[in-house]
């Protein structure tokens, strides 16, 4: 895992280049390096940053340059020993043990048809001396990012947009657009980029620049094909599916972890890892017990210490009590983007205490969710057909007894008055609209309330695109129509990029075994009345889990990897969230608005509306907005 950059054709690509790979240098603090060669009328520079977890000798050294070809890597593949032994047997002699010698290969003997053969998680840059092309690469489920840019035939490229906004000396423009999908998402989409000449390369894609200054795209792997070929074949031995995967993720020269919440999913994972590698390390998080009360969370930790002391696991537990007055300015410039989600929080400082242990791998259950309907958004989906066929003069009862309870009193919040607020909020809406307003933050006429009313073309847009990417699928099951639609945008545009961005910025490695090629297909091929069946969601890997796990914690409640957000608000957080109502450059700007935003703070503080998720939101995007105006590409200088 490292950090990846470069430039083609740009003009003082060296310096550049140079200074790419110094913003990224905590995403790969064992090695530095860089390439030049020419191209065309110009030249390429490739930068890496580099975190040793497979071969650690210097023949795993990047950028990797062997018989005209030169690659910068980030990523890992964890089909590597079966590649490497295909081309060995084809004649290919290798220098070391590394995967990236084994994608090297690979590209020089198949080329782009060497893609949808990769297993892992990876974004890479292969420049080819011989015709002068330098060809991006993202994997399959966007799990790895990668940002670029192009200006004329002129191209650079990053694993994070901080570097590329740093080597441009802070001239790019923040995209009003990207904004507003963030307010609406918490996060900004995979299709939009903050910056906007910047963008994303799109998961499964490539990219190719040529010396004459052409430039062609091509997709090697598509989800939306995956899931509709998926639904043809038999129902997989999932359990089966889900150990291979976690015994391919455990590939490593470095020691090995794991998140442990307690959950199902990284309860799961962490089972099958101590099968393969007894005695494994894992990490799980806890709050102040005035916080935890405060906000009703329910006490995972003693489900954490059972599947430790069942499996052997040496459990490490942290207490998740932060200064996040201080942390604040830090997290939102190492996730990138405006990303309001206080998980991100939770995942650097479990990665920054395990990295002070000497771990630097670390397995998460993310992505189960996601691929199988385990989010209380989509049984409450499914429930909401049902609320539909219920009287609509009742419906009515029941929505006004609901409006008038209480979210929070000054003691205590209630997590089942909130559940059911939301749920009305979507219950009789139409499908789309339904399950995007069952996960996003505000609807049509709250968004426009709160932003400048210049912006209201822009917020059709974001609502219209997320309508075609929902509706372009050609399934007929509701459940894995939701769980596509959570696949192409709520989990690379929020889940893995707040994990890489957390992750990294404590240099540690996140694997996600869930997300996996082979277990997203397995569990497409999953129909979703296996997936749902009655109240329980994820039914079907509960089936498969019960194999290793004590029913106990298959079956808990749902538990929450987040953070006591309205103890924060209505404590630490209070004259921050009144100095950005007040005085906050989103609100001088005019992009935000001042009495919405009052009213949203005074609906929250009367406990009538939680609002908290809100307003966390709206610090994280006015720090990132203050930082990506600044014209400052350095971190703030704060300790965790």
């Amino acid at each position: 895992m490292c950090g990846i950059a470069g430039t083609y054709r740009w003009p003082d690509g060296k310096a550049v280049t140079d200074r790419l790979t110094h913003v990224l240098a905590h995403r790969g603090p064992d090695g530095a390096g860089r390439y030049g060669h020419p191209a065309g009328d110009g030249d390429v520079q490739l930068g890496h940053r580099r975190l040793s977890i497979i071969d650690l000798s210097e023949t795993g050294a990047q950028p990797m340059v062997k018989d005209g070809l030169a690659l910068t890597y980030n990523g890992e593949l964890y089909n590597a020993p079966e590649l490497r032994a295909e081309l060995a047997a084809a004649g290919v002699r290798f220098r070391g043990t590394s995967d990236s010698e084994v994608l090297l290969e690979a590209w020089r003997r198949w080329g782009t048809d060497c893609l949808p053969r990769l297993r892992g998680m990876f974004a890479f840059g292969m420049f080819d001396e011989r015709t002068g092309e330098l060809v991006l690469v993202r994997d399959q489920l966007g799990i790895k990012p990668l940002f670029l840019l192009r200006r004329g035939e002129g191209l650079v490229f990053a694993s994070e947009l901080k570097a590329l906004a740093a080597a441009t000396g802070g001239a790019l423009e923040v995209d009003p657009g990207a904004l507003v999908a963030s307010l609406l998402y918490y996060w900004v989409p995979d299709s939009r980029c903050a910056f906007r000449e910047a963008e994303k390369l799109p998961p499964g894609s490539w990219l190719r620049c040529r010396p004459d200054g052409r430039v062609e795209r091509g997709r090697y792997w598509n989800i939306r094909d995956v899931a509709a070929e998926a639904r043809e074949s038999e129902l997989p031995d999932l359990a089966a599916v889900v150990e291979e995967s976690t015994r391919r993720h455990l590939l490593s020269d470095v020691p090995v972890a794991t998140f442990l919440s307690g959950g199902l999913d990284s309860s799961y994972l962490t089972a099958l890892a101590a099968r393969h590698q007894p005695g494994i390390s894992a990490y799980t998080i806890g709050f102040r017990a005035e916080d935890a009360k405060f906000e009703a969370m329910p006490d995972d930790l003693r489900y954490a210490r059972q599947v430790a002391e069942r499996f052997g696991v040496d459990l490490h537990e942290i207490e998740i009590a932060p200064n996040v007055l201080d942390l604040l300015p830090r997290m939102t410039y190492h996730l990138d983007e405006p990303i309001g989600d206080p998980a991100a929080i939770n995942t650097f400082l479990i990665c920054s205490a395990a990295r002070e242990a000497g771990v630097k791998v670390m397995l998460s259950g993310m992505g189960a969710d996601e691929l199988f309907a385990g989010y209380r958004k989509h049984l409450a989906n499914l429930l909401a057909l049902r609320y539909q066929r219920v009287p609509r003069p009742l419906r009515r009862g029941v929505s006004a007894v609901v409006d008038r309870l209480p979210v929070a009193t000054s003691r205590r919040g209630y997590r089942s008055v909130r559940f059911a607020k939301r749920f009305l909020s979507f219950a009789e809406l139409p499908e789309e609209t339904a399950f995007r307003r069952s996960y996003t933050m505000y609807d049509r006429a709250e968004l426009l309330a709160l932003i400048d009313p210049d912006l209201a073309a822009t917020v059709d847009d974001v609502l219209t695109e997320h309508a075609d990417v929902y509706q372009d699928n050609d399934l007929d099951d509701f459940v894995n129509r939701m769980c596509l639609g959570d696949a192409r945008m709520f989990l690379p545009g929020l889940n893995l990029a707040y994990t890489d961005r957390a992750s990294m910025a404590a240099s540690t490695e996140v694997r996600v075994p869930y997300v996996d090629v082979d277990v997203v297909r397995a569990a497409f091929a999953v129909p979703g009345d296996r997936k749902i069946v009655g109240r329980q969601g994820k039914a079907v890997l509960k089936e498969a889990a019960t194999s290793i796990l004590p029913r106990e914690i298959v079956y808990r409640p749902k538990g929450l990897f987040s953070a006591p957000l309205r103890a924060w608000m209505s404590r630490d957080l209070a004259p921050l969230v009144r100095e950005v109502v007040n005085d906050g450059e989103l609100v001088r700007s005019g992009f935000l608005r001042r009495d919405a935003l009052t009213r949203m703070v005074a609906e929250d503080a009367a406990g009538q509306r939680d609002f908290s998720k809100h307003l966390w939101h709206v610090l994280t995007l006015e720090h990132w907005y203050r930082g990506a105006t600044s014209r400052s590409g350095e971190a703030p200088s704060l300790t965790a």
